[in-house]
C-alpha cells in the first residue's frame, strides 16, 4: 500500500533534482551528483559550487522554499556524528526585515530535519539578529567580520549547554563566529556548526 501511495504522489508531484530541476528519483540526478565536491572539513556537507550552488540560489532567491526538506535532509547524516552530544539545534537567523522580504528563514527550515533526526529541540528563537547587516556576499573578506560583529543576541536557551548551529553557506566563517559568540555569552558551553555548503576562499562570489 505504501508503494501504491508513493507512486500516486510521484505522478501528481514527480521528484526533481534540486540541482537542475530535472526529474530524478534522488535528491540529485546522476549528472549533478558526479559534480558535487565534499570538503575536508566535517562542518560542511559540500563545497559551494555547481549543482549545490544552483540549488541554494533557487532556494534562497527564487522562492523555492519547498527545497528545504531535501536540502535539510542532506545535513542529517553529517550531523549524526554529534548524536547524543547535543541539547538543541539553533539556526543562524535572518533579520526580520529580510525574512519578511524573503517570506521564510532558510536556515530555520534547513534545521527542522536535522533536529528531528537528532531528537533534540529546534530553538528557532534561540538567536536573534538585532542588526540589519548588508549581505556578506557583497563585502570583501576584511570587512565581513566587522559587518556581523554584535549582530546577534541569544535568548531562550535554558537547558541547552551544547548546541549545533546551522546555516546554509559559510565563506569566511564570520557570521558563524558572531552567532557562536552570542550563544556563549548566553551560557552555551559547546557550540558546533554545520553548513550545507562552504565556499573556498579566493573564489569569486
Amino acid at each position: 500500500m505504501d508503494d501504491w501511495w508513493r507512486g500516486c504522489l510521484e505522478l501528481l508531484a514527480p521528484s526533481r533534482c534540486v540541482g537542475c530541476d530535472e526529474l530524478s528519483r534522488s535528491v540529485f540526478c546522476e549528472a549533478c551528483a558526479v559534480l558535487l565536491e565534499r570538503p575536508a572539513s566535517p562542518h560542511a556537507v559540500y563545497c559551494y559550487g555547481g549543482p549545490i550552488a544552483d540549488a541554494i540560489h533557487r532556494y534562497k532567491y527564487r522562492g523555492r522554499s519547498e527545497l528545504a526538506r531535501a536540502l535539510g535532509g542532506l545535513m542529517v547524516e553529517p550531523a549524526s556524528r554529534w548524536s547524543g552530544r547535543l541539547d538543541a539545534v539553533v539556526p543562524v537567523p535572518l533579520h526580520w526585515r529580510r525574512r519578511r522580504w524573503r517570506g521564510y528563514d532558510q536556515a530555520a527550515l534547513l534545521s527542522k530535519p536535522v533536529a528531528r533526526a537528532l531528537d533534540v529541540p529546534l530553538r528557532v528563537r534561540g538567536l536573534r539578529r538585532v542588526r540589519h547587516t548588508p549581505s556578506q556576499v557583497d563585502l570583501p573578506h576584511h570587512e565581513r567580520q566587522r559587518n556581523v560583529a554584535g549582530a546577534f543576541v541569544a535568548s531562550k536557551l535554558r537547558g541547552a549547554e551544547r548546541v549545533l548551529l546551522i546555516d546554509d553557506v559559510r565563506t569566511t566563517g564570520a557570521t558563524l563566529g558572531a552567532a557562536a559568540a552570542a550563544l556563549r555569552l548566553a551560557g552555551v558551553r559547546e557550540v558546533r556548526a554545520l553548513v550545507l555548503a562552504a565556499r573556498v576562499l579566493g573564489e569569486g562570489t
